[in-house]
């Protein structure tokens, strides 16, 4: 188990300890809920590695920050998630901070008809070479996204609209965000913001100095499977 998820499940213990004082849940609940949080960790440990190729090399699947990073930042979201939108702030801080971070963006609309919208313009506005432009505009509007405000914001950042709404149609887009979907439901992701990183699935917005620390875990780790591989090649 790494730092990050010894101290995830050491903070769920504490928590429910403290329900159980206040008389909120009984005993048998909390040890139910650590054991499954255990469990899922274990789990994920296997999963993740099963799915690394889905999840990292996804050609639908657009990239910012180093292509060839050694950490890999794997975030779902949802343009209509108001968490996701703080999350998104602490992902750029990470890819200025450090450039060997690359970071993957799996769109995961899960909040209505308007969020798929957004989610399939996104997608189709790489043909325009303008994804990630997009991506933070929508992501720093303040209000909910609709199909108006989608295509308003898709004029402004200087996307062809028209062009937009035909290469929304491609069924490729469809396809790629139910193989998000899929990806998600083999993860246990059922919400949004969710990131995968090294090992982990983080669900919740992550601040800024734990993120830092998952990504310098996941480096660590990585490093480590390298060191081990060089040895037993001698």
């Amino acid at each position: 188990m790494s730092k990050s998820t010894a101290g995830l499940v050491a903070a769920i213990a504490v928590l429910v300890l403290v329900l159980l004082f206040s008389g909120l849940v009984q005993h048998s609940e909390i040890v139910e809920e650590v054991h499954r949080q255990r469990q899922l960790a274990a789990e994920l440990r296997i999963l993740i590695p099963e799915r690394r190729y889905a999840l990292l090399n996804d050609p639908a699947a657009p990239i910012a920050g180093n292509p060839e990073g050694d950490v890999a930042l794997v975030a779902f979201f949802d343009y209509n998630c108001l968490p996701c939108r703080e999350a998104a702030l602490n992902f750029q801080q990470a890819l200025k901070d450090d450039a060997n971070v690359k970071l993957v963006f799996k769109e995961f609309p899960v909040l209505g008809p308007a969020s798929e919208f957004a989610a399939k313009a996104a997608l189709a506005s790489r043909k325009q070479g303008k994804y990630e432009v997009f991506h933070l505009a929508l992501m720093g509007f303040s209000g909910l996204i609709y199909e108006r405000t989608t295509l308003t914001i898709a004029g402004l950042v200087g996307l062809d609209v028209e062009q937009l709404r035909r290469d929304m149609e491609d069924p490729a887009i469809a396809d790629a965000i139910a193989r998000n979907r899929e990806l998600a439901n083999d993860l246990y992701i059922t919400g949004t913001p969710a990131l995968v990183v090294g090992d982990e699935v983080i669900p919740g917005v992550v601040e800024f100095a734990r993120l830092q620390r998952y990504i310098a875990d996941a480096r660590a780790k990585a490093n480590d499977r390298l060191s081990t591989s060089a040895k037993l090649a001698f």
